[in-house]
């Protein structure tokens, strides 16, 4: 069984392991650096339908069609799925897996939702409450920009401080039987609160929750950055990642050497006019999936520390003056 160390970590002592994973992402994705990476690049990120929230549903439904079938298993053997979106009352993971009837943990952790779903699908697996279980997240642009700042056709201008949604999604098969990789430990973040107020810059938000995690899990596990070959930050993009590097100075941690962030990856930022970067749930888990775990399936890396940030923040609170929250996830994964 997994075994508590420190104060906010586990340590898996029968690892479970990734079995499969499975990215689907929209055309402005595609066009990216990692394009050829993905399963799936859809050329229309409307998907056929009426609504972009219609649309993420799509991409989710996607993704864990695309993921059973490469694992190439039946939807009857996932006991469980852990998932969630962007949306209120998670609606884009609602109308996406209703019809494969699995039974579902609906999460949220903003932006971090991808490291919250490894982490409590590997702590079921472990404890032998299941044998496969699915975790996945999605975003999509449009619908983002509606749920959280500006519809559309307001046409508002984005300071270069933005950070673009990714439109995809990305799913992953955990489970007893032996995969490729393995998670065999995991960080759980806390609420951090830096006074930012600035919705727009996400990196800024989050950066702080990210260096939280990061020294707890070096200090709960007794690890230095040495000890993986990648660090990998789910979306802080540009401004977000040189506000972390400053903050882990601070502690006496240095990551630059075998830091990657997701969001600073998946877009040509000057040719696509992205600014600071991806971010997004689908960001950090359509880049582990569609890049990340090749790594490890060729052995290229052999240990790396995946952590998806989140900016915890609703147009309600955010209308009301209130700061913007950050929270982050460490999940350790090592190749087999």
């Amino acid at each position: 069984m997994g075994k508590m160390i420190g104060k906010q970590s586990i340590s898996f002592e029968n690892p479970p392991y990734i079995m499969e994973g499975a990215s689907v992402v929209g055309p402005k994705e595609g066009e990216g650096p990692l394009g050829k990476l993905f399963d799936v690049v859809e050329q229309d990120s409307m998907m056929g339908q009426d609504s972009w929230e219609q649309a993420e549903s799509l991409f989710q439904k996607e993704a864990v069609q695309k993921v059973l079938l490469k694992a190439k298993i039946n939807k009857e053997e996932i006991r469980y799925i852990f998932a969630g979106d962007l949306l209120g009352q998670l609606i884009g993971t609602t109308f996406g897996i209703m019809e494969y009837e699995i039974p579902l943990f609906g999460i949220y952790g903003a932006c971090s939702t991808m490291g919250e779903a490894l982490s409590l699908a590997a702590i079921m697996v472990e404890a032998g409450n299941a044998e496969k279980v699915i975790a996945m997240t999605s975003s999509h642009f449009a619908s983002a920009e509606r749920q959280f700042r500006f519809p559309l056709e307001y046409g508002k201008q984005r300071p270069y401080s933005a950070t673009w949604t990714v439109t995809g999604s990305g799913a992953v098969i955990i489970g007893k039987e032996k995969g490729f990789a393995k998670i065999t430990g995991i960080t759980t973040g806390k609420i951090v609160d830096y006074g930012v107020k600035d919705a727009q810059n996400m990196g800024a938000c989050m950066a702080p929750a990210a260096a939280e995690v990061l020294c707890s899990h070096f200090q709960d596990f007794q690890c230095f950055p040495s000890d993986y070959d990648k660090i990998i930050t789910g979306d802080l993009g540009l401004v977000g990642k040189t506000i972390l590097f400053e903050l882990l100075s601070q502690k006496g941690y240095d990551i630059s050497k075998v830091h990657m962030d997701c969001g600073v990856e998946m877009f040509d930022a000057s040719a696509q006019d992205t600014h600071a970067g991806g971010s997004g749930c689908a960001c950090a888990a359509t880049v582990l999936c569609g890049y990340v775990l090749k790594q490890l399936k060729k052995k290229a890396w052999k240990r790396i520390l995946f952590i998806p940030t989140g900016a915890l923040l609703s147009t309600i609170s955010f209308n009301e003056g209130n700061a913007v929250p950050g929270i982050a996830h460490c999940v350790r994964i090592e190749c087999c």
